[in-house]
Order: structure tokens, then C-alpha cells, then sequence
């Protein structure tokens, strides 16, 4: 405790004496909402870097200043109000995973810098949001729909891609800042809540040369709700936490050069992550002769750590064509120590310690563009390959079983080209050539348009093919003991999908920019067939083993709306979606469509008279169903399964001091005070509820400051 103390006393001595021996800034910053978005760069996707109106994909931009209204310290923080996008955190794992149109993360990637990024289970794909800390972003670009010739495979549903900051106006940028939250209703300065801590500087030498790094604490305590933490030594159940701590740090590192026709950056980070879980048994351990008790329990420490490195280089060749070449090594690996705890003395004994999830390897990806002198036509070609190893998980959590390692290897090869055709019309066309060490020749192929009206109206369409490979349980998983027997298919085919994405869009505004109106309407079709899901092979003993078997189909609508007038900004989105799934591995199966709702607002104010901005963010997701094997059935039969609909909302007021260099923010996330949304069943016999075993989503009410200081030179 005491450790901690002088930690946190040396990090505010520094925090304060930055803030008072700061200088004034060259010039003074402003964030009138109503010159955001009005010409978003995006690269996500793009031949070269162009506005989100040019562009021929439907690309979603999330800016900084939204992430700084909502506070968001990861990922998760800021997709959890993102139209179409479902969180689902895991409280006995500490992770939490995202759903795209009802996929979840095997069939969409997750970018840095269009580098997909490793993880325990994947490259790009399954990645633990929590784990992706916002400190250095830019933007985040989110694209709807196939882009599996941009992206390779498992790109089915779309990309999320995060753009880190790489330049400066400054030639000296010192950004600290700590953030105290509750968690729930708990809170403590040291032992309870969330504490953040960030530092980060930014360094410009020359017209040339920029330089950045940042280091992040973050520290989750958990939450307890009706339990009694690590401590409690009685054998009632009440041990642990319901949500388990979580203690990160992150350092990252920036150089950047810019030339006339060259550019080229190094980009490279490191991240530690530490899960403890505490068993709800007990061991009392009472010794009659004494009347004394020396209670211990069975723990576990998961320790998870990333390296990342990203070389980038662009510019021209012979002045004429350009290229854009990244080579990325990363490794993340995931670590389990087991033990026995003597709560009492506070000692641990019988240590075990293992690697069981890893992943590490080279990925490069490389663009060539720009060969014809017209602004007609324009061709890219590129290149992506990658070389993973990796560990298969041992499942359930349960550390009996062989971990075997295997090499994925992949070699791609793609092309698009981009024709306009007046001022009206443009289209492109591409495909992908894909050779892999596991799996057969695959191709992908996808065709874009967008077409410009008279009244303004811009109409885009978006239409892709592209595989899903399995991932590394799919096929290498071996877990047979006495009671289980799992296993994977080295056999298995990889999954075929094909979407189609039709949005209409038109801007209305002012002349003088007073007030402006955004308004789409989306409309998409995505199918997946030869769906892998774990199949019984054998019913006595036992077995089950991954197989191609199913269907899967989701169609749907959205209409989003985006006002800014003045300093008022408002933003509101309604999604309509239903979801069929063709369950071939059951005799008895239903193929209906299943509909879900989602609402997603958010409000924004500002009053530059006092320099405070208000912000507002609400998400309605509406109930969700699925269909369920009945267990009070004798033969099989599918039933209706509904999760009931929930509301988040989260708030945020802003205010600026010292010439906007210090900011405060006070906040509060989860409203409407969501835990637990309970499920039911309808089936011939009724409805049967579960609401104790409901889906735990958060974690209560939960209320944070923000101190942040910004000293530019």
C-alpha cells in the first residue's frame, strides 16, 4: 500500500508541476462542432487517402473529439454505442468480444494502421477490445460489408481500423492526464474503482522528423457485487468477484520522417495484462486439537503480453507510381499460473505456471498504385502474406490437455482498379488470388459503385465474396480425457460468404455552414455458408468434433441522421435486423427469421462562453431471440429463445481552463444501471424465464473524472 502511495504522490508532483510551469501555446485551439466532419480523411480501404464523400465505400468515421466526450480508455469504452455493433464482455475471463450484424469476431477484422493486430486466438480476428488502448488515436474508421480483397480472409462482415496519430503543428506536444472511476457503486483510492494514468509526449525536430511515445496504467480492481473479494475465508460461495480484476500497462513508441516523395514511420508497442481469479471454494481446514482454521483456495494468475512492431514506407517511384509497403512482427502470448492460497497468511504455494494461448509472426502487406496519368482510371496492385505459429487453446480452461503448436501460412495477392465516368459515375472492381499452407486456392472478389444525382443524393453499392478460414481450435484442438473428448478437423473447408450493401445519402445545409443535415439509408443481404460448428461424431462414449455444416443469413435497414447547428449537435440511428441460421447438424431445425432493434443517439453542446461542453449518449438494443434445443423434450425440438431489450446511455460534461490547455471532465457510464438481462424460453409447456442466469453485461452505475493537461510549444 504504501508503494502505491509514493507511485501516485511522484506521478501528481509531476502532473501539477507540468500544469504551472507550462507556457502559452502559439495559437489557441477550437472545437466548434460545427466544422467537425466536414471533410473526413479516411485510408481505410481506399487506393489513396480521400474524403469520406469521395470515397466509393460507406466508411464510418469515430473522430478524437467523440472519443474524448465519451472518455473512452479502450475500445470497449467507445463501440458500445456503435449502431449494428453488440459488445459482449465476459466477466470470469476479463475480456470482451464484439458482434458485426450477428458474426461475432472470427468473421471481421481489427486493424491498426490496416495491419491486423495479433491476439491470444488470432491475427485481426477475436480480439479482446479491452485490450486496445486509445491514448494515440487519430480516428477510428469502421467499414460495413465483405473486404475480403482488401483485407484477406475472415474479413465476411467488415474491418474496424484504427488510425494513430503521426504528425504535429507543435514542435513540443506533453499530455498527461489521470482518470478515477467507480465501479458500480464501489470505489476506494486505492483498493476499489478504476485508475488510469497516462503520460504522453510528442517531439517535432525538424520540418522531417517527429518522434511520440505514451505510457498507460489502467487498473480495474473488479467488482464485487454480493461477494467479499480475495480475502474471505469462509466456504459460503461469497468468495472473489463477479467482475474480475484487471491490471494493464501499455507503452508505445513513434517515428516518423516525411519527405517530398518519400514518408515512412516505425510504430512499436508494448502491452502487459494481469487477470487474477479467485475460486468461490473454500478449504476451511479446521483443526479440532486447536480450534483453529487455516482456510486456503485453488487461484489463478493470467498474465497476457503483446509486442507490436510496424514498419511503414511510402512514395513514389520513377514519379510516378506509388507504393505503400508495412512489414509488421507481433506476438502476443497469454500465461495461467495456478495455486493454492492461504487466504489467512496471504501465501501462495504448489505454484503451477504454463503458456497456453499464443500467437507470433511476420505479417507485410504492400499497395502499388498510380500507374496511368489519368483521373479517370486509376489500378492498385498489392500483395499480403503472413506467417503465424501458434498454440490451439486447451478448452474449458482446463490446463490437462495438449497444446499443439502449427504454422499458418498465407500468401495473397490482389487487384483493384477505380474508373470515374464523368462527374456522376465511378466504380471498382477488384479481386484477390489466396494460397495458404492449410487450405486450397481461394479467390475473392468484390465490386463497388457510387453514383451522384442532380438534387445531390449519392447512391453507393457494395458487393463482395470472401472466405473465412478456421481459426486454430477449429482445427488443431485435442482435448480427450476420461470425461471429454473435443477435437479439431484438419479437414475442415473454410467458410463462403457473400454480402451486398446498398446506402443513399444526402447532405443538406446552409450556405454560411449555420446548420447541416446528414441522412442515409442503409440496406445490406449477407449470407455464410459451410458454417463450422462443433458436431457429436460419436454419442457413445462422447465425442465431438468441428465440421462444415451450417447456414447463415442476416438481412436488414438502418437510418441514420446526423444535425449540427452552431454548437448543437444531435445524431440518431434506428437498425432493423433479422437473422436466419439453417442448423444442418439437427435432424429438427427452425430457419425463420429472428428480428432485433437497435437505437443509437448521442446529444452534444457547446457553450463557448464558459468553454464546458455537455454530451449525451443513449443505445437501445432491442430483445434479441434465437433458437434453442427444448431439454424437457424427448426428440429433439427447436424453441424459441428471447434475451430481453436494454438501454445504455452514458454522459460527459467537458470544461476547458488556462487557454483549453487543462481539461476536466465528470462523467457517468451506465445510466439506466444495467447488470443482468434476463432470457426466456417459449416452448408447448410455456415460458420459462431465467432471470438468476440471465446475460451479465455491466457491472451497475458507475461515475469518473478526468484530469487532463494539454502543453504545446
Amino acid at each position: 500500500m504504501s508503494l502505491n502511495k509514493n507511485k501516485l504522490f511522484i506521478y501528481f508532483s509531476f502532473f501539477f508541476s507540468v500544469v504551472i510551469l507550462a507556457q502559452e501555446p502559439t495559437s489557441v485551439e477550437k472545437d466548434s462542432m460545427a466544422m467537425q466532419n466536414l471533410n473526413e480523411v479516411v485510408v481505410t480501404g481506399q487506393i489513396n487517402k480521400q474524403s469520406v464523400d469521395k470515397s466509393v465505400f460507406e466508411v464510418k468515421v469515430i473522430p478524437r473529439e467523440t472519443l474524448d466526450r465519451l472518455a473512452g480508455n479502450t475500445l470497449a469504452d467507445v463501440l458500445n454505442q456503435s449502431l449494428n455493433i453488440s459488445i459482449q464482455p465476459n466477466p470470469s475471463s476479463g475480456k470482451s468480444s464484439v458482434e458485426l450484424f450477428g458474426l461475432d469476431g472470427q468473421y471481421f477484422k481489427i486493424l491498426v494502421d490496416n495491419i491486423p493486430l495479433i491476439n491470444d486466438e488470432g491475427l485481426g480476428n477475436n480480439t479482446d477490445l479491452t485490450q486496445i488502448n486509445l491514448d494515440d488515436i487519430e480516428q477510428v474508421e469502421i467499414v460495413e460489408g465483405s473486404m475480403g480483397v482488401q483485407y484477406g480472409s475472415n474479413a465476411v462482415s467488415g474491418i474496424i481500423n484504427i488510425i494513430t496519430r503521426k504528425d504535429s503543428d507543435y514542435q513540443w506536444e506533453i499530455t498527461p492526464y489521470v482518470q478515477e472511476e467507480t465501479i458500480g457503486n464501489e470505489y476506494g483510492f486505492f483498493d476499489q474503482g478504476r485508475h488510469i494514468q497516462s503520460l504522453k509526449v510528442g517531439h517535432r525536430f525538424s520540418d522531417q522528423w517527429y518522434v511520440n511515445g505514451n505510457v498507460t496504467h489502467n487498473d480495474f480492481t473488479g467488482h464485487q457485487n454480493n461477494r467479499e473479494g480475495e480475502f474471505h475465508a469462509l466456504n459460503d460461495g461469497r468468495r472473489g468477484y463477479e467482475w474480475l480484476p484487471k491490471l494493464q500497462y501499455s507503452g508505445k513508441g513513434l517515428v516518423s520522417y516525411t519527405g517530398d516523395n518519400f514518408r515512412s514511420f516505425y510504430r512499436m508497442e508494448y502491452f502487459n495484462e494481469q487477470v487474477d481469479r479467485y475460486d468461490s471454494v473454500v478449504r476451511e481446514n479446521f483443526n479440532p486439537s486447536t480450534q483453529t482454521s487455516n482456510p486456503t483456495a485453488s487461484d489463478d494468475i493470467f498474465t497476457s503480453r503483446r509486442f507490436f512492431n510496424h514498419l511503414n514506407v511510402a512514395g513514389q517511384l520513377f514519379q510516378k507510381v506509388n507504393y505503400d509497403i508495412s512489414a509488421s512482427y507481433q506476438q502476443q502470448k497469454r500465461d495461467v499460473e495456478q495455486f493454492t492460497y492461504r487466504i489467512n497468511s496471504r501465501e501462495k504455494f504448489d505454484v503451477e505456471s504454463q503458456e497456453y494461448e499464443s500467437r507470433k509472426g511476420f505479417y507485410s502487406r504492400g499497395t502499388f498504385n498510380n500507374f496511368f496519368a489519368s483521373e479517370k482510371a486509376n489500378l492498385q496492385l498489392g500483395y499480403e502474406l503472413s506467417n503465424i505459429n501458434g498454440y490451439s487453446s486447451s478448452a474449458a480452461l482446463a490446463f490437462s490437455g495438449n497444446n499443439i503448436e502449427r504454422r499458418l501460412e498465407s500468401y495473397d495477392a490482389f487487384t483493384t482498379a477505380e474508373f470515374t465516368l464523368g462527374d456522376r459515375f465511378s466504380f471498382r472492381p477488384g479481386t484477390r488470388a489466396m494460397f495458404s499452407s492449410q487450405f486450397k486456392f481461394q479467390m475473392a472478389h468484390s465490386l463497388s459503385a457510387k453514383y451522384a444525382f442532380d438534387n445531390g443524393y449519392q447512391l453507393r453499392a457494395v458487393v463482395g465474396k470472401a472466405p473465412r478460414n478456421p481459426n486454430f481450435d477449429e482445427l488443431f484442438t485435442y482435448f480427450v480425457d476420461v470425461n471429454h473428448d473435443v477435437q479439431g478437423n484438419i479437414n475442415l473447408e473454410p467458410e463462403r460468404s457473400l454480402s451486398t450493401f446498398l446506402h443513399l445519402k444526402k447532405n443538406f445545409f446552409q450556405k454560411d455552414l449555420k446548420w447541416r443535415l446528414s441522412s442515409k439509408i442503409s440496406v445490406w443481404y449477407l449470407t455464410v455458408d459451410d458454417r463450422i460448428e462443433l458436431t457429436i461424431v460419436n454419442e457413445t462414449p462422447l465425442a465431438f468434433q468441428y465440421n462444415n455444416i451450417d447456414e447463415y443469413r442476416n438481412w436488414g435497414t438502418s437510418f441514420t441522421n446526423k444535425l449540427v447547428h452552431g454548437d448543437f449537435q444531435f445524431d440518431l440511428g434506428l437498425s432493423l435486423s433479422g437473422e436466419s441460421k439453417v442448423l444442418n447438424s439437427e435432424d429438427s431445425f427452425n430457419d425463420d427469421y429472428l428480428y432485433a432493434l437497435q437505437v443509437s443517439s448521442n446529444v452534444g453542446y457547446q457553450i463557448p462562453k464558459i468553454n464546458t461542453t455537455f454530451s449525451l449518449f443513449f443505445k437501445y438494443n432491442g430483445p434479441e431471440y434465437q433458437f434453442v434445443l427444448d431439454p424437457e423434450q424427448d426428440d429433439p425440438t427447436f424453441i424459441r429463445s428471447k434475451r430481453e431489450g436494454y438501454g445504455w446511455m452514458d454522459a460527459s460534461i467537458k470544461k476547458t481552463f488556462m487557454e483549453d490547455k487543462l481539461q476536466l471532465t465528470l462523467g457517468a457510464r451506465n445510466l439506466l444501471d444495467i447488470t443482468r438481462v434476463n432470457t426466456s424460453s417459449v416452448s408447448g409447456s410455456g415460458v420459462h424465464s431465467s432471470p438468476n442466469t440471465g446475460l451479465l453485461l455491466g457491472y451497475g452505475r458507475s461515475l469518473f473524472v478526468k484530469l487532463l493537461y494539454n502543453l504545446k510549444i
